[in-house]
């Protein structure tokens, strides 16, 4: 049964377009006030699942919740709480940026104060006098973002938010998803940006051609990702030692005392087969989001 402290939850969740499965049983579950990064390459279906969870489209099996709502049921009272940045954003070239605001407001029933949008476009350096017609990527994406977050909603369902953005108005949005977790709000956001779901999300999933690979806290993913590591021992090892360290793989080796390694998880047992060695140099690579994002999809997808 899905939580009742849950934002989002999803279990066994299908979808097909025709002959294409493009969800393929989807479980996952996003804890209220917590930020959670969907990951994944495009097409893997990260905006259907997104779709689905707004009543956008119907899926075709499992079930779905949404703030303790069904989508499909009651998807009216979803909407009004959500905020919510497509990741294609269609708008009427023919006003302003000021004017389509306003419109978003409006369609808020009035509960957005002028102040605060203004307020949010100058945070992302955006001039309301523009016509949209004229406007960047990036400019239309500052557009949606302000739209998305400006009447503070519990849930905030965001994809790909930086798309299009210059490093700085990157960290302004990235900035706007914590304002909105430190007031209690959820965030479920997807992206194929591996470093900005490590900066702000508290747990994340990967997802491959419609299945979630692996999901959990961030910190416990990048704990179990691989680490690069390199090593120069004064006396030479036996290759031979390696085979008996379960998750360490020798990736190079030059007169076996420089070695490149890769270790899944702690390094213990690995330092203690080179010990007796005398180790001159050993280097590990902090575990980023991406190795864990590599461990695991590319592993899957051979």
């Amino acid at each position: 049964m899905p939580s009742s402290s849950a934002a989002i939850s999803c279990q066994g969740v299908t979808k097909s377009y025709g002959a294409n499965l493009a969800l393929r049983g989807i479980d996952l579950e996003v804890p209220e006030g917590e930020v959670f990064g969907f990951l994944g390459p495009n097409g893997a279906g990260k905006t259907t699942l997104i779709r689905c969870l707004l009543n956008m489209i119907r899926p075709d099996g499992g079930n779905l919740q949404v703030l303790g709502r069904c989508p499909q049921m009651d998807s009216v009272a979803v909407r009004a709480e959500t905020g919510y940045l497509p990741g294609e954003l269609n708008l009427d070239t023919a006003l302003t940026v000021g004017q389509i605001l306003t419109l978003f407001r409006r369609m808020r029933g009035g509960s957005v104060s002028p102040r605060k949008v203004n307020v949010l476009a100058e945070r992302l350096q955006l001039d309301q006098s523009r016509p949209i017609r004229h406007l960047s990527k990036g400019n239309k994406q500052k557009v949606g973002i302000i739209q998305a977050v400006m009447h503070e909603p519990r849930l905030l369902i965001l994809d790909e938010p930086t798309s299009g953005l210059d490093p700085l108005m990157q960290r302004e949005v990235l900035t706007l998803v914590q304002e909105a977790k430190a007031r209690g709000a959820s965030v479920f956001f997807s992206s194929h940006l591996l470093s900005e779901t490590e900066e702000v999300a508290d747990r994340a999933a990967i997802v491959r051609a419609g299945e979630v690979v692996v999901s959990g806290e961030t910190s416990a993913l990048m704990r179990n990702a691989l680490v690069r590591v390199s090593v120069t021992l004064e006396r030479a090892i036996a290759m031979e030692v390696f085979d008996h360290l379960p998750n360490v793989w020798v990736m190079a080796n030059r007169n076996d005392r420089d070695l490149a390694l890769q270790v899944r998880g702690e390094l213990d047992a690995l330092m203690r087969a080179l010990a007796g060695h005398g180790v001159q140099r050993f280097e590990p690579v902090p575990a980023t989001l991406e190795d864990v994002f590599l461990s695991h999809y590319l592993r899957m997808a051979s």
